[in-house]
């Protein structure tokens, strides 16, 4: 088994890696040696994973924050117009993507707010204040009750969503929420009343999405639901705080992803996952996913928060235990033929992450 002591000095470099001159943290650094050439490119700005990243890095020490959301004020192409991020951007800020992904822009909400509250002085946060109003602003500007008003996209990039049905992707929702709630935290002076408005029929269309009869929280709720398990509900605990760890709610969620995408102890994004993230001759084999060591970290997570230790750790001893190099991949496989993308930051993020919450007991 990789040694914990190990894996935190490899993710100090490789947290460093991603942040790129211009302020841009991207999802890999494909430029690295250590990163494979057989696998998809991932050498771009995901908004979300870069928020992850950051947070991580407050908990490492690391100083990248302040110039990332820079970038993204300055640099993301359509920001300044709409208020809200896209699925994906170039280091130069120029769009690698059109989906609307509503969590991102509600994750570096929270992000922000991180990283002056681990600073314990988040009235500073005002010097982002042009940021922070614009993208609580953007997300109200789209958001209509109970629904969003264009097409909307979930954190795999996979699942859209449609005004007529006003139907939600349930992460998204709750990656909203908590971002308008820490927009309001953090501008005491020019907070909008309509941040927390949306921010609560938000989190009432968030209990809405809870199946009694089935027992578990839906992954994309409205006049047509979609029933399959997804492990992104975990952020309803953390880091959106929706939920706290000993809901029921959540615990009976969390007990049908063990029923259904836990395999052998490696936790997948949800059933019948097909992506893989291989490449071979330059097309994308989908030969079926692996299972993913972020989401291994983020049941930990939940775990921890339940004090639960004991199985928070075998979730973490899952991962340590199939790694042969202080890399995290973002899949982890059967086989020795699929290959993954090596080492994904965001998985790094979330295994620092887990070690701060472990070690200080507390859910920020």
């Amino acid at each position: 088994m990789l040694k914990k002591e190990d894996l935190i000095e490899s993710t100090r470099r490789i947290i460093k890696d991603a942040a790129v001159e211009n302020g841009a943290i991207v999802a890999a650094n494909t430029d690295k040696r250590y990163y494979p050439r057989d696998v998809s490119p991932y050498r771009y700005v995901w908004i979300r994973d870069a928020s992850f990243i950051c947070v991580a890095a407050d908990m490492q020490g690391i100083k990248i924050q302040q110039s990332f959301f820079q970038w993204c004020l300055e640099r993301a192409e359509g920001f300044d117009r709409d208020g809200v991020f896209y699925q994906k951007y170039h280091t130069n800020g120029a769009k690698a993507g059109d989906q609307f992904q509503p969590d991102q822009t509600g994750t570096l909400l929270w992000a922000i707010w991180h990283h002056y509250a681990n600073q314990q002085r988040t009235e500073d946060a005002v010097e982002f204040k042009d940021l922070i109003e614009k993208a609580a602003n953007g997300i109200c500007k789209l958001w209509a009750r109970n629904h969003f008003v264009v097409p909307t996209y979930d954190l795999w990039e996979e699942r859209c969503t449609f005004p007529d049905l006003e139907d939600n992707h349930i992460y998204s929702l709750a990656a909203c929420a908590r971002g308008l709630r820490c927009a309001d935290a953090m501008l005491v002076v020019h907070k909008s009343k309509k941040w927390l408005r949306c921010a609560k029929e938000m989190e009432e269309t968030i209990n809405k999405g809870y199946d009694a009869k089935r027992g578990y929280f839906l992954r994309t709720a409205g006049k047509i639901n979609d029933y399959v398990v997804d492990a992104s509900l975990l952020g309803l605990v953390y880091p959106f705080e929706i939920c706290g760890a000993d809901d029921r709610r959540m615990a009976n969620t969390v007990s049908e992803m063990e029923k259904k995408i836990v395999e052998d102890g490696g936790v997948h994004r949800y059933e019948k996952d097909a992506y893989d993230g291989w490449m071979r001759d330059g097309k994308l084999r989908r030969k079926g996913a692996g299972a993913w060591p972020l989401l291994n970290f983020w049941m930990a997570i939940y775990y921890a928060m339940r004090g639960e230790h004991e199985k928070a750790q075998r979730y973490n001893e899952w991962v340590l235990n199939r790694l042969n190099s202080p890399y995290i991949p973002e899949q982890i496989f059967e086989n020795e033929l699929q290959k993954s993308v090596c080492p994904l930051v965001w998985a790094h993020a979330m295994f620092v992450i887990n070690l701060f919450l472990e070690k200080n007991n507390t859910s920020r």
